[in-house]
């Protein structure tokens, strides 16, 4: 275990503001919006911003602030954050993104969850906190080897976990840190008190459910449907080739903005541009790290890992998970997903806490850092 910083090339940097000067823009149909996909001006203008006024150095600077490491698990360089509490009897707590996020998603909660005495908090709900990057994402570098589903994910976090030292901990994670959270409680029984996640999936346990269902379970039902028929084409691409996607996305900064600024725009209450709900730096920060570090191809093989057919897909994000220890969701409303509590129950059978919020959506500690680290203390005391 070693410690780390981040340290982009100036000569990297470079590159990238010559790419996005030079990149060749396609044509579009007019009057469409984002129907059809990000519209072309808009990425324009965000490129345009991300070439001559977005500040990696100051972004740097704020990421190197908090204490980072490298370490290897299973042939895997692993880099996370490690932010201990000035509180000595402080709750371990392992944070774990999805795609397309990173480690820098949670630069917000790091503080009130590590030291809520300095933020008008109770002292008794602290956290050391563990925020790894996943195996081919970010900072822990491209993989080099298949079999890095979201299992062998979780059992590495339990190594990692075990090597700094907690014997006690909870895990929390939205996106793919949903089954990531969910796998290490199955691995690492003895040692999670606890899952929370801001994310989940059910699906329908037969006809004779939808038919029970009430208006409001219906309309989550239908938008999943629609979201099935609509909102899929990333998945379906990165859980298939995701090396043939590797050489648009690691060559154009373009096209890898517009990749991942679309999710943004879809998975949040947004109406005409992301920006409306997550601060444009901190979308261009998420865009960065995935280009400096070359990793659109390798973080895709995460989707290929564990979602490539539906029988994968459905027993990656639909569970079950017979987990011995209680479980947490954290429902957002303008998420990409709207699970169905009564199913949830069904293949989460330990869930304890179940909270509707009014706002926010897929990237919650960016959206609503507040309502995320209070669900997260809440669930946290009932252990």
């Amino acid at each position: 275990m070693r410690p780390f910083r981040i340290e982009i090339p100036q000569a990297d940097i470079d590159d990238l503001k010559a790419r996005l000067a030079g990149t060749r823009w396609p044509g579009e149909i007019p009057g469409l919006g984002w129907q059809r996909g990000v519209p072309v001006e808009y990425v324009k203008e965000l490129a345009e911003y991300w070439r001559t006024e977005f500040d990696w150095r100051a972004v740097e600077e704020k990421l190197n602030a908090f204490p980072q490491f490298l370490t290897e698990i299973d042939g895997a360089n692993i880099h996370f954050l490690h932010v201990r509490s000035p509180e000595p009897d402080a709750t371990p707590l392992i944070i774990t993104h999805g795609w397309p996020g990173s480690v820098a998603e949670f630069t917000k909660v790091i503080g009130p969850l590590t030291d809520p005495r300095a933020h008008g908090g109770d002292p008794a709900d602290a956290f050391h906190v563990v925020i790894p990057s996943i195996p081919g994402y970010g900072f822990s570098g491209p993989t080099d080897e298949p079999g890095w589903d979201v299992g062998r994910v979780a059992r590495a976090w339990a190594t990692l976990m075990s090597r700094l030292g907690y014997d006690r901990y909870i895990a929390q994670g939205g996106d793919w840190g949903k089954p990531i959270s969910l796998q290490l409680g199955l691995a690492d029984p003895e040692h999670v008190a606890g899952v929370h996640i801001n994310m989940l999936v059910t699906f329908p346990p037969g006809e004779a459910a939808i038919a029970e269902l009430d208006g409001a379970d219906m309309q989550r039902l239908m938008h999943g449907g629609h979201f099935a028929q609509d909102g899929t084409g990333w998945q379906k691409i990165q859980s298939t080739r995701p090396q043939t996607l590797a050489y648009a996305l690691t060559d154009s900064p373009a096209g890898q903005l517009a990749w991942i600024v679309e999710k943004f725009y879809e998975w949040t209450a947004a109406d005409k541009a992301p920006e409306e709900v997550v601060d444009r730096d901190e979308i261009l920060t998420n865009v960065s790290i995935y280009w400096f570090t070359a990793t659109a191809g390798s973080s895709a093989q995460l989707y290929y890992e564990s979602s490539y057919g539906d029988e994968a897909f459905a027993r990656t994000w639909g569970g079950p998970w017979p987990l011995e220890m209680p479980a947490a969701v954290a429902v957002f409303p303008s998420d990409a997903t709207r699970p169905i509590k009564r199913w949830a129950e069904q293949t989460l059978p330990s869930l304890t806490r179940w909270t509707e919020f009014e706002v926010g959506g897929h990237f919650a500690a960016l959206e609503q850092p507040e309502l995320l680290v209070g669900d997260i203390r809440a669930f946290a005391r009932s252990l």
